[in-house]
């Protein structure tokens, strides 16, 4: 099996995120995408102001009709800060497959800072996505050259989309159209998320 992660917040999930973990699974011909929604980030200073349970049932709503993609709730039901590393060794234990680890170009500024990186890449590969105006000479630039090999460059159109962009949208009652499913507004507002 190849299976790639997609580790985030996901507060909320919107296009932008279907859009990499399909461009990943079409480039790499990854039998599944598991989507991970983090417990706490432990590289962002903001606190996750959702409840993982909302979290979790966004993303649901989100790949309900992507029978390739999947959800697990491992690193919320783990508690305490996420690290890729540790969720991706347990995964090995339980699934044991070929695993890539899906993170934005921008992502790779902060490799060095994350729980050891080296053994991340000696247990997975990365799948960094490159949106233009960057190029694969950027990406590789941001990579140490003893990673180099273990990173494979997954090319997508540019987006604008982001999380917080949407929370500040949802917060000034404006409309989130062709940036979140209906599936995750119709939840958002049920829930009364994300407003003031």
């Amino acid at each position: 099996m190849r299976i790639g992660i997609l580790g985030g917040t996901f507060d909320p999930p919107h296009l932008g995120h279907l859009q990499l973990a399909d461009a990943a699974k079409s480039s790499l011909e990854l039998d599944e995408v598991l989507f991970l929604p983090a417990n706490r980030n432990p590289l962002k200073t903001r606190p996750i102001g959702t409840p993982g349970k909302h979290r979790l049932e966004m993303v649901r709503r989100l790949i309900a009709q992507e029978p390739s993609f999947a959800v697990s709730d491992m690193e919320l039901t783990r508690g305490g800060m996420s690290y890729t590393v540790d969720t991706i060794g347990e995964l090995l234990m339980v699934a044991p497959a070929e695993y890539w680890f899906i993170i934005g170009a921008d992502g790779l500024k902060n490799l060095h800072e994350w729980k050891s990186p080296q053994r991340l890449l000696r247990i997975s590969r990365l799948a960094v996505a490159v949106r233009p105006p960057m190029t694969d000479f950027d990406v590789a630039a941001r990579i140490p050259e003893e990673f180099r090999e273990r990173v494979d460059v997954i090319k997508m159109e540019p987006s604008n989309v982001s999380s917080t962009e949407i929370r500040e949208r949802l917060a000034r009652r404006q409309s989130v159209t062709g940036l979140v499913p209906e599936s995750v507004v119709a939840y958002i507002r049920e829930q009364k998320l994300y407003q003031i």
